[in-house]
């Protein structure tokens, strides 16, 4: 129980976003399972989970070096396919 309300305050607003960050790193967490699981990759696919990664690090749900490296890890295996392909 919190001493004063600015502390029972600060415990709601704490509860709140960290419920909120939960969902968003699931929702990260499901969108790079589904694309690499996924038999044939699509630009689109890739293009929707960057934009994810950057919301969650411009939001601080994730550091930003954390989110390059997703993203860096994501066009990797997306020039991996390509080459595949044209081989």
């Amino acid at each position: 129980m919190a001493n004063t309300r600015s502390a029972g305050k600060r415990a709601r607003q704490t509860l709140r976003r960290a419920a909120h960050n939960r969902s968003v790193k699931t929702h990260l967490r499901r969108l790079q399972k589904q694309i690499r699981s996924a038999p044939e990759r699509t630009a689109d696919q890739i293009r929707a989970a960057i934009s994810a990664i950057d919301k969650a690090a411009k939001s601080g749900v994730i550091h930003r070096n954390a989110a390059n490296r997703r993203k860096a890890r994501l066009n990797k295996s997306a020039r991996g396919e390509i080459s595949e392909l044209s081989s």
